[in-house]
């Protein structure tokens, strides 16, 4: 590994004093190696992290002008759309910022169920990656609760009203959840609390993530291990052009969203204002839980002594938590779905159930959505307890490269080869 020697007189006198360039240099630049086989969908990690820090920003700038109560939480709001120098366009952009945040986290995680990047040896890796996951949930759920609109008000007391479903703590929990005995002013302080504060521990598990990903590198998509300094590449400037690219296509679409399309992604009901003598219709949470909602509702009758809300609030939380488990439920020795003819094929149809779930969600909890969420249950269940156990036993895999240049190496031989013999018969 060379030695970080910079040229500029003032990094220079810095980095002798808090050696922070070689730090970086070591960590996302040319003395970080990573496969020379990453493709764009390993661009998402890097988005994530720019999504994290566009929320932060704009999270702290309507935070000083937003007040956490319930006569003023809503009309703060609207002061900051009406009122604050260019204040639409910072809430447009927390707003619009947590759903895209969503989109590249799910790509991301899609991405290393994919090409298996939760095997041996990033099993910690991918755990801290689900806890990031929790983490963002929460966090997206005490926002959405802080416009005060009717969506925000009747969404955060159904959700809340699930932990009365377990026996004994239920009901505890939701007293100290709502600060009282019905959602309130306490509540909303408690919620702008948390929702300030959790960015800045996902940040701290950011650097945890990244920590457990310099252990042992990148994967990559023909998920073997990089054999020498022959399959590896600087990350800087080859990985870093990628990214900025990949960024540039990631501010075009959040632009055009947030200034021709800014509420597409919400609710309108959310901008009347919440009224606890008025339920509204239809309560839905915001699209990225739509799957787990139509989980939720999905479970309609009582088995035993477990009573059907209760089975449908465990169900809905292991919808995620089954995820930490992922590494141990699949077995194989192949990672990527390249060389698993049968895992690509049901992993695309658990993707199409995830979509399933998401309309489902949407939708109110009647026939014939009812029963399509209640298939679409069992099936993304089945895919990880049932599905990815028997795969790993029977499958009938593909062989592996000896490198992750073989496949690009031989096609390029191939072609020379083919060159080679086409000359003489050009010459004859």
């Amino acid at each position: 590994m060379s030695e970080f020697k910079p040229t500029n007189p003032l990094i220079r006198w810095i980095e002798h004093r808090l050696p922070i360039f070689s730090f970086l240099d070591h960590a996302v630049g040319s003395e970080y190696p990573t496969p020379r086989n990453l493709n764009y969908w390993w661009n998402y990690g890097s988005l994530a992290g720019i999504a994290l820090m566009i929320l932060i920003i704009t999270g702290i700038m309507l935070a000083m002008q937003y007040t956490p109560h319930q006569d003023f939480a809503f009309d703060s709001v609207e002061r900051i759309m009406r009122d604050v120098n260019y204040g639409w366009l910072l809430r447009y952009v927390h707003m619009n910022g947590g759903s895209f945040f969503f989109i590249v986290v799910y790509i991301h995680i899609l991405r290393g169920l994919y090409y298996g990047s939760y095997k041996e040896p990033r099993e910690l890796l991918w755990i801290i990656g689900v806890t990031l996951l929790l983490l963002m949930m929460a966090a997206a759920f005490l926002g959405y609760v802080l416009p005060w609109g009717q969506l925000s008000y009747w969404a955060a007391k159904v959700i809340t009203n699930m932990f009365t479903a377990f026996p004994i703590v239920g009901e505890p929990i939701v007293t100290w959840l709502w600060g009282g005995y019905t959602v309130g002013n306490p509540t909303l302080n408690r919620f702008f609390a948390l929702h300030y504060l959790i960015p800045f521990v996902i940040v701290g598990v950011v650097m945890l993530h990244i920590w457990a990903l310099h252990r042992f590198g990148s994967s990559n998509p023909v998920g073997i291990d990089a054999n020498g300094p022959q399959d590896k590449i600087p990350f800087h400037p080859y990985y870093t052009i990628k990214d900025l690219f990949g960024l540039g296509v990631f501010l075009t679409l959040f632009a055009a969203l947030v200034f021709f399309a800014p509420n597409m992604l919400g609710e309108t009901i959310n901008y009347v204002e919440a009224n606890p003598l008025v339920t509204p219709a239809h309560i839905v949470p915001e699209w990225y839980f739509l799957p787990f909602y139509a989980i939720l509702r999905s479970v309609t009758f009582d088995l035993w002594f477990l009573s059907a809300k209760l089975i449908g609030v465990v169900l809905m939380f292991g919808s995620t938590m089954i995820l930490f488990l992922v590494p141990w439920l699949d077995r194989s020795p192949v990672r990527s779905a390249r060389f698993r003819p049968w895992y690509k094929w049901f992993f695309w149809i658990w993707v199409f159930d995830c979509a399933v779930l998401t309309w489902v969600g949407a939708n109110p909890p009647e026939p014939p959505y009812l029963y399509i969420g209640q298939v679409g249950t069992v099936w993304y269940f089945s895919h990880f307890l049932v599905i990815l156990p028997l795969l790993s036993i029977f499958e009938p895999t593909k062989p592996l490269p000896s490198s992750i240049g073989e496949p690009v190496l031989k096609g390029g031989g191939a072609a020379t080869a083919t060159g080679a013999a086409s000359k003489p018969m050009e010459k004859a």
